[in-house]
């Protein structure tokens, strides 16, 4: 008689072998690793010797014979269900079973034994709310970033607390987060969080920097999560979650008013979403499958939505989904209709969600923030008409000349046309003509006709605007011309430069503008309508002698300009660029009637990606500043190394200090071993060219797509650092680090905890070794994170271990 066919649950192959990118494969004719932790979930099918899913790539159902006698068990939930009704008589459903009255000590006994194998998240859970939690209030000034973020529970949220619509580089979750921890405390957002200063007693900031400290908290419960579902040893995943457990900067940045916590959080729960995806790849479209899917989904989408920092771990899931269908797409077994539908749950899942969040966010922030504030100008006039306390809607609808008004800058990042007394230190040495993003006088022009033209009548007929219009444009504050000439622009040299010239009676023709009408937003094409309407109206600004266009395009001044943007005049005839486009925001004059909101309509998507890309060109503006690069700057090349460390606050004698330094066993074992990776995938593939195989079935699978989550997030997020021209800090290698981390359980248990050659005392070594230089260093410097009290020439004295550090 032919042996019976044996079908193994998904969990059960996969404890027994890893897989690609994408999914763990099995270990044929191999017993359950014995090292391999699953964090107490217990299998009941897992004792099984051999008899497995075949390495043989992802989605392939093939099944192999047991040994004599093996119980064939279900492979799935359906057929687990046909399994027990096959089993059991029909009438044994509706029977309840007689179950025996159980005392309190069995009881006990019972969830004693469901609580055992969790003991030891539990306690690394609470030595960790105990690590952020330990003197954080102990400095009672501003530290820091918290002079910038803690506004987003004043200015950022007294903004979101006031209400007041705001502008950051960053997209706005992470702000309201730190808004919420301000409402949750009590905060009335009357403090605006000077830097440097002492609290006042109704800032209740030990509370907000609780609440805040909260994703900090979770990431080393996550940590330990994590390791457990990439399949690492019981040995390895307590030494990854200790390394992030006592990391000194990981602590330090999740115990302020900042925004850190939350993107690394989030980074945190983006790869354990990932990883608890991957285990039900064996059981596609189940609710596990779709529950894990989905999560990873919106935990992209709240990562990308603190900082943009976040898409780098949306990379590595696009890689990883990538990996997925492809190799999908190579099982025959596979039908069409199965792989469309692979494909429409990720692009769901993975596209469609995410992006809601992040659209959903900045809903909610637009809600929220309905006042008009200092961040106004970076958005479209329309879309300020609608904010309390703003009167662009009650402006003059339709401009006419002998008006006062501002013009705005339709392209992406544009802002106000404007002028000051400074000149130009090149060129024509004329006034300076540029573009500022902030509300001021000096950006009010008036319209008056040109020197040949009738002089304005103030009691006369009015003279509406409209296309074809020829004109002065002439400085409110400072009476001169708005002007062009023959002359190169200072920073955009194929362009000529505008200026401010002359007076009321001192001028020529270069000061002569012709208005041509674009489009408008509410009324359509340029034949629709004669007249042109303030906020809603796009047009260009036509020199009548040079025939170029006044445009503004974001080429940054240098400090003589007061790095605002340039403006000059194209002789690109370009129709279609958005920087030659300008509308009119601000609108007086006493002779028309006030305007009415509802005329004014600002569509959200509109809005949403008017300021992601405002976001970004701000983003490109923060380059190296020379008064801030040789204190708390660092480079890219420094961070993997730990080079140097960051003084996050005064660093007085009396008072308390707090220093930004990493574990440096963490980070120096974290950063050779990615180094050790390479080699080590040079030496197998080496050994595979000379046909020597040191895997057993399934374990080279494991080891690829462990190492490529640990070194592909690693390379993701570390790179375009190397690239960017911004100024960078060493907090922006702390998402890369929880990368390299992994590296280092992926390797020890590569040579060491999974290797046969070491006995279980040498394993014991090392694992004390390992996590005695972590939890060691840890207690040499833990001051650097719980405050620094005292002259740190003396507190801090023999733990300068670089050069770099200046702790003291």
């Amino acid at each position: 008689m032919a042996n019976p066919v044996q079908v193994v649950d998904s969990s059960a192959a996969r404890r027994r072998g890893g897989g690609g990118l994408v999914e763990g494969q099995a270990n044929l004719g191999h017993a359950h690793d014995p090292d391999s932790y699953d964090g107490g979930k217990g299998d009941k099918y897992s004792a099984a010797q051999d008899g497995a899913w075949p390495a043989s790539g992802i989605g392939m159902e093939s099944r192999v014979a047991p040994t004599p006698g093996e119980l064939v068990q279900p492979s799935g939930k359906r057929e687990f269900s046909a399994n027990q009704g096959q089993t059991h008589n029909k009438w044994d459903r509706l029977i309840p079973e007689r179950r025996q009255p159980q005392s309190w000590a069995t009881v006990a006994k019972e969830v004693g034994q469901e609580i055992k194998p969790h003991i030891p998240l539990i306690i690394y859970t609470f030595l960790s709310l105990f690590t952020r939690l330990y003197r954080i209030g102990a400095n009672n000034s501003v530290v820091w970033d918290e002079a910038h973020f803690g506004k987003a529970s004043t200015p950022f949220g007294a903004y979101y607390l006031n209400r007041t619509f705001f502008f950051d580089v960053h997209p706005p979750l992470g702000k309201m987060l730190v808004g919420l921890a301000g409402a949750l405390s009590g905060f009335n957002g009357s403090f605006d969080f000077p830097s440097g200063a002492v609290y006042p007693d109704h800032v209740p900031y030990r509370t907000m920097r609780i609440l805040l400290a909260l994703p900090g908290i979770a990431m080393v419960p996550l940590a330990w999560g994590t390791a457990v579902e990439l399949r690492f040893s019981r040995w390895s995943t307590h030494i990854v979650t200790l390394m992030v457990l006592c990391d000194i900067a990981w602590l330090a940045i999740s115990r302020f008013i900042l925004l850190d916590s939350m993107l690394l959080f989030f980074t945190f729960t983006t790869v354990y979403c990932l990883a608890c995806f991957n285990n039900q790849q064996r059981r596609p479209f189940e609710e596990d499958w779709w529950a894990w899917l989905t999560l990873t989904g919106i935990s992209i989408g709240c990562v990308a939505s603190v900082k943009w920092v976040g898409l780098f771990v949306t990379c590595l899931v696009g890689l990883y989904t990538a990996e997925d269908l492809w190799n999908k797409l190579g099982d025959l077994k596979m039908s069409y209709r199965t792989y469309v539908r692979h494909w429409v749950a990720r692009i769901l899942c993975l596209m469609v969600i995410p992006f809601c969040v992040y659209a959903l966010c900045f809903k909610i922030h637009f809600m929220i923030l309905n006042m008009s504030g200092t961040g106004d100008s970076q958005m479209s006039s329309l879309f300020q008409a609608h904010l309390q306390g703003n009167d662009f809607a009650k402006n003059p609808l339709e401009p006419a000349f002998g008006s006062r008004l501002t013009f705005k800058n339709m392209g992406y990042g544009g802002g106000l046309l404007h002028s000051h007394v400074q000149t130009y230190p090149v060129g024509s040495q004329q006034q300076q003509v540029t573009c500022y993003h902030y509300k001021d006088e000096n950006n009010e022009w008036l319209i008056t006709p040109t020197w040949e033209a009738e002089p304005l009548d103030p009691t006369g007929p009015l003279r509406f605007l409209k296309h074809g219009d020829k004109m002065r444009i002439v400085h409110a504050s400072t009476g001169r011309n708005l002007h062009s000439h023959n002359v190169v622009a200072p920073v955009s040299k194929l362009n000529n430069e505008v200026s401010a010239y002359g007076n009321a009676t001192v001028g020529d023709s270069n000061d002569y503008w012709v208005l041509e009408v674009v489009d408008d937003f509410l009324r359509g094409g340029r034949n629709k309508f004669e007249r042109i309407h303030s906020l809603s109206t796009r047009l260009r600004l036509k020199h009548l002698n040079s025939n170029c266009y006044l445009r503004a395009a974001n080429a940054i001044l240098p400090q003589w300009g007061f790095k605002q943007v340039e403006v000059s005049c194209d002789k690109t005839n370009n129709p279609a660029d958005e920087h030659t486009y300008w509308n009119i925001e601000s609108h007086w004059n006493s002779r028309l009637e006030a305007g009415d909101q509802k005329l004014y309509k600002s569509p959200f998507f509109r809005d949403f990606w008017h300021l992601n890309v405002a976001m970004m060109t701000s983003n490109n503006a923060l380059v190296p500043d020379s008064d801030k690069e040789d204190s708390i700057a660092s480079g890219p090349f420094e961070w993997p190394f730990l080079w140097n460390g960051m003084r996050m606050n005064g660093w007085q004698d009396n008072g308390i200090k707090y220093y930004l330094l990493g574990n440096a066993i963490t980070w120096w074992m974290a950063s050779t071993s990615l180094v050790v990776w390479i080699f080590t995938l040079l030496w197998h593939f080496a050994r595979f060219q000379r046909k020597i195989n040191d895997f057993a079935p399934g374990e080279w699978n494991q080891f690829l797509y462990v190492s490529k989550i640990a070194f592909g997030g690693w390379f993701l997020h570390y790179a375009p650092f190397l690239i960017m021209g911004r100024v960078t800090y060493l907090h922006h290698y702390l998402p890369t680090l929880w990368f390299s981390v992994l590296m280092v359980g992926v390797l020890l248990d590569h040579y060491v905890f999974k290797s046969r050659r070491f006995t279980l005392k040498s394993k014991w070594i090392v694992f004390s070794a390992v996590a005695g230089l972590v939890v060691g260093t840890f207690f040499i410097f833990r001051a650097c994170a719980w405050g620094i009290e005292g002259p740190a020439s003396t507190t801090m004295k023999g733990r300068k271990w670089r050069s770099g550090w200046n702790i003291y």
